[in-house]
């Protein structure tokens, strides 16, 4: 047997390899009739499988594209589903083994969350170019495959909820009902408590319509002026963002003062924090032969555009001071106003591809579109850089400590009294559905559980825990 799945030419591997399902199914035949035999292939095939998946997750080159190292993943999945049904019989062994193995690389790449967050967000988002709804939904089906062997779901929450509040603030999700689907099956699979804030994502985009609508009947006389949108999002359902502020155009902040006034008159013990880098704006502009266009820009390309109304010529230091805009943000707003061509509404002095605190800038009087409406998107990087990423995870660590603490409490309130391993492995089970348990996290838990007198240990045997009610 073993001969004959080492051959090197047209061995297992080689057809595993080059999609032979006939051969593939003539030997699974053939072996199922010997003691082992099967079990002989699934080893072989487990082995395979694991090593090739661990060169698609971990090669450097391999990195580059988070949506392209996800769509290997999901075309290596489909291969070996499609062996395993032609081939073998839709052995259920075979696929067990088949998981195992994704569970098990998939894992070695910490990224894999966040790169499966956004692919979906890549999916979900408006714009692409002949995908329809089902094809969107089969998409996601499979992708909710890839998730399930992920040990650390929390992490793909805080990066899913990142990205779907974008999605939903810049309104370019493909369909609502598509984001609803996606946390349908998120919750069939983690529970109502994973999902939760992300449907509350959904109904505070509602109210907010709705306390739009209360706000301009409240002024009639606003609507001569600019126009104010305003999406009031509650620090529990929405992710965190560090609440970074910049100085908005005179009529934008009369506008904003006067809402602030609207909704706290409306509702008490409210505070309201403005996430300017959250926001869009679209501007009407004109140009040198009197060209005009509907820019649709960021809040920070707003601050920005709009002090070239008093404005011929403008140094980086006169708009860094006037707007108080944070130099990295800045500095990615002025690259994407003068540097992307077809969007250049802006021309640079000295002209380069990266902005300097030394440059001035000006309108391009020559710029041109075919179209009306122009889109002016932000330089951004699609993956985080190292720093976020460190911060992300500090952010994760932060909110699996309350869940230690409570599946401590949950296990010690029914069980009274447990020693300190099967508490940590209680601990891990509970808790295996979202994130795998550090067992130095948990130890650290219990012992300020100790401190906060919710357990006790035993006077005689320090490793057994009593629970105090």
């Amino acid at each position: 047997m073993l001969t004959l799945i080492r051959m090197e030419n047209s061995g297992l591997v080689h057809m595993l390899c080059d999609d032979k399902y006939e051969d593939l199914g003539r030997m699974y035949n053939l072996f199922r009739r010997a003691t082992d035999g099967l079990l002989k292939i699934r080893e072989v095939m487990t082995s395979h499988i694991r090593e090739s998946g661990k060169q698609l997750v971990t090669g450097p080159e391999r990195l580059k594209d988070p949506v392209e190292f996800v769509q290997r993943l999901l075309d290596e999945k489909d291969k070996y589903d499609k062996i395993i049904n032609m081939s073998f019989n839709s052995d259920r062994s075979f696929q067990n083994a088949l998981n195992s193995s994704f569970e098990y690389f998939i894992n070695l790449n910490p990224r894999s969350p966040e790169f499966i967050s956004l692919f979906v967000d890549d999916k979900l988002r408006k714009g692409l170019k002949g995908v329809t709804e089902d094809d969107v939904e089969v998409t996601l089906d499979k992708v909710m495959m890839l998730f399930r062997y992920l040990q650390e779901k929390n992490v793909f929450e805080k990066y899913y909820k990142q990205h779907l509040a974008k999605r939903l603030l810049s309104g370019k999700t493909v369909s609502d009902d598509a984001e609803r689907s996606l946390i349908v099956k998120l919750k069939t699979k983690c529970g109502y408590q994973f999902t939760s804030k992300l449907e509350g994502m959904f109904t505070y985009m509602k109210t907010s319509q709705d306390t739009m609508q209360g706000f301009y009947a409240s002024h009639p006389e606003l609507g001569d002026g600019p126009t104010l949108t305003v999406q009031v999002l509650t620090t529990g359902s929405w992710p965190t963002q560090s609440s970074v502020t910049c100085n908005l155009p005179a009529e934008m902040s009369a506008l904003c003062e006067k809402f602030r006034s609207y909704y706290l008159g409306t509702r008490t013990g409210r505070r309201l924090s403005w996430q300017t880098n959250m926001g869009t704006a679209d501007l009407k502009a004109t140009f040198g032969k009197g060209q005009k266009h509907e820019l649709n820009v960021s809040t920070y390309q707003m601050c920005v555009l709009m002090m070239f109304n008093n404005a011929d010529r403008l140094s980086y230091k006169e708009i860094e001071q006037a707007t108080e805009i944070p130099a990295q943000d800045l500095k990615r707003c002025l690259q994407s106003l003068a540097l992307v061509k077809g969007r250049n509404v802006l021309r640079k002095e000295p002209m380069s591809k990266d902005v300097g605190e030394d440059d001035a800038f000006f309108v391009n009087d020559k710029f041109s579109s075919k179209l009306y409406k122009v889109k002016v998107g932000t330089v951004v990087s699609q993956k985080e850089s190292e720093l976020e990423k460190q911060e992300t995870r500090q952010r994760v660590e932060e909110d699996r400590k309350p869940q230690i603490e409570a599946a401590i409490v949950r296990i010690m309130k029914s069980r009274k009294q447990l020693d300190h391993n099967n508490l940590i492995a209680e601990v891990t089970k509970q808790l295996q559905s979202r994130f795998l348990a550090n067992p130095t996290e948990v130890k650290k838990r219990i012992e300020s559980l100790i401190e906060r007198d919710f357990l006790e240990r035993d006077d005689t045997d320090i490793k057994l825990y009593r629970y105090l009610a």
